[in-house]
């Protein structure tokens, strides 16, 4: 049985170290998303981080477990997912100042033909921002690749008052509900994490 992570994020892959899972492979999807305005965020989260799992599953072997997971940021019921250009980023930025919005992640665990998909809600609170911060930050070149113009674990930690939720949830991998959702697959993350440290 092999583990397999449908994601090229460095943040999703460094999360499932974090969890204790240190053997897996990476194997990013590569079909294009389709935002349906027709879904809430929290269905196409789902609907999202289940097609990727359903592909990278289609060249895996029976018993291996794939991972996959999608999110974006909902404010006013407006979608945010990754910027386009600059323009767009600081667009998205000045509509989250001094506001609070919800980060979803919808998650899904694949192996065979069983399938689980869930997912987990943030609230998040910005603190307001200058047209000259928002600049700044788009400068740093970060807001780029993330759902919603900001990365809480980076330089996006200084634009955030406070949030009710999972942590990692904003990231982009909610750990406490993935785990939960892979000891159902017979992958206990603890147990793997116990071993790890043994050998070491």
């Amino acid at each position: 049985m092999a583990v397999i992570l449908a994601s090229q994020s460095p943040r999703r892959r460094e999360l499932l170290e974090r969890m204790g899972i240190s053997d897996f492979l990476i194997r990013p999807a590569q079909g294009e998303e389709i935002f349906d305005p027709s879904l809430t965020p929290a269905q196409l989260v789902e609907t999202l981080s289940r097609q990727k799992a359903e592909e990278i599953s289609a060249g895996a072997g029976p018993e291996d477990v794939v991972i996959a997971a999608d999110t974006v940021v909902s404010v006013d019921g407006r979608v945010l997912g990754k910027p386009g250009d600059e323009a767009e980023a600081a667009e998205m930025l000045a509509a989250l100042s001094g506001r609070e919005h919800t980060v979803y992640t919808g998650v899904t665990v694949r192996r065979g033909g069983e399938t689980v998909t869930e997912h987990e809600a943030t609230a998040v609170r910005f603190r307001p921002l200058t047209g000259e911060e928002i600049a700044d930050y788009v400068a740093t070149g970060e807001p780029m690749d993330k759902a919603g113009a900001y990365g809480i674990q980076g330089y996006g930690c200084l634009l955030v008052e406070g949030i009710s939720g999972d942590y990692f949830n904003v990231v982009g991998l909610p750990v406490c509900r993935l785990g939960k959702i892979l000891a159902r697959f017979g992958v206990n993350p603890l147990r793997l994490a116990a071993e790890k440290e043994r050998r070491a």
